[in-house]
C-alpha cells in the first residue's frame, strides 16, 4: 500500500516552538537555510525514487520562487501550509480566508501548478476552529491536513477520528490527520519530532498497522530542518523547545532514507485520488 510522504517547508526561525522568542519582524534579517535545506530533501528522494507532499509556506515561496518550481518539476505536490505560520486557531476566519488566498497566490505564482491540499501550521485546525474545514472547501481544496488526533502542549484534537474523514456533509473535502503510534499507552504522532527522537521501529509499526489491520494508508511527516545540525541555535528559546528541536538532527537523513526504503510513499493528493474512486 502507498503511503502519503509529506514535508512542512518551513524555515528554522519559523517553528511554533521558536514564536515566543523569535518576532516574525527579525525573520528576514535572519540566516535563511531553507532552500539548501530542502534541496537535500529532494535529492534524498531522487536518489530513493519517492513522490511526496511539500506543504510550503507562502512567505518561503515569495523569497524562493525557484525552490518551489524545482519542487514542482520534479514531480513533486505543491501544496500550503498558509503564508507564515500563524496557527489557525489564533486568527478569524477572515483572517484565515486572507491567509489561505495569499500562500495559494505565492505557491501557483512560484511553481506554476494547481495548489489544492493544505496543512494548518502545528497543525491548529481543532474544536477551537469549526469554521475552518467550511473556508477549507469554500476555497476550493480537495484535501487537508491539519489535524493531530493526540494530547500535546502544542497542538492536538484528541477526539478526531484518526484516519482520512470527511469533516462537512454538504461538501467533498478530506481531512486526513497525521498517522500516530502507541507508546506507553498514549497516542502520540508517527512523524516529525518524534520519528527523530524515538526508534524508527515505533514508526514502522504505525505504517504497518494503519496498512495491514486498518487498511488505510499513513500519513507521515518532517521539516526540512531537521536534517541540518549545523542551524543556529536560539539559547532563550524554552528548555523543552530546545531538546525537542536540536536533539538527533544529525541521525534524521539517515532514519529517513530506511523508512524511505521500508514501506511505499507518495504525493498525498494522488493518495486522496486513487482512495475517493475506491
Amino acid at each position: 500500500m502507498r503511503n502519503a510522504m509529506s514535508v512542512d517547508v518551513e524555515d528554522w526561525f519559523q517553528v511554533g516552538a521558536f514564536e515566543t522568542v523569535i518576532d516574525r519582524d527579525s525573520w528576514p534579517r535572519l540566516e535563511s537555510r531553507v532552500e539548501a535545506n530542502t534541496d537535500r530533501v529532494l535529492a534524498l528522494f531522487a536518489e530513493t525514487g519517492t513522490t511526496a507532499t511539500f506543504f510550503t509556506l507562502g512567505w518561503v515561496a515569495e523569497r524562493a520562487p525557484k525552490l518551489i518550481r524545482r519542487i514542482a518539476e520534479a514531480g513533486h505536490e505543491v501544496a500550503s501550509h498558509g503564508w507564515d505560520h500563524r496557527r489557525v486557531f489564533t486568527l478569524t476566519p477572515e483572517q484565515f480566508r486572507a491567509d489561505l488566498a495569499r500562500a495559494r497566490s505565492a505557491l501557483e505564482e512560484a511553481g506554476g501548478v494547481p495548489v489544492t491540499g493544505y496543512r494548518a501550521p502545528s497543525f491548529s485546525i481543532d474544536t477551537r476552529t469549526p469554521w475552518a474545514h467550511p473556508i477549507l472547501a469554500e476555497a476550493g481544496y480537495r484535501y487537508s491536513s491539519s489535524v493531530a488526533p493526540v494530547r500535546h502542549d502544542h497542538y492536538g484534537w484528541p477526539d478526531a477520528p484518526p484516519h482520512a474523514f470527511r469533516p462537512l456533509t454538504d461538501a467533498e473535502l478530506i481531512e486526513w490527520p497525521i498517522t500516530t503510534a502507541q507508546l506507553l499507552g498514549r497516542q502520540v504522532p508517527a512523524g516529525g519530532g518524534f520519528f527523530r527522537l524515538l526508534p524508527a521501529g515505533i514508526t514502522d509499526r504505525a505504517v504497518r498497522h494503519a496498512n495491514a489491520a486498518e487498511t488505510r494508508p499513513a500519513m507521515f511527516y518532517f521539516h526540512p530542518w531537521e536534517i541540518d545540525p549545523g542551524q543556529p541555535r536560539v539559547a532563550r528559546a524554552p528548555l523543552r523547545s530546545r531538546i525537542r528541536h536540536y536533539s538527533r538532527l544529525g541521525a534524521m537523513e539517515g532514519k529517513l532514507r530506511g523508512l524511505l526504503g521500508r514501506h511505499a510513499w507518495g504525493r498525498a493528493d494522488a493518495i486522496v485520488a486513487a482512495e475517493a474512486q475506491a
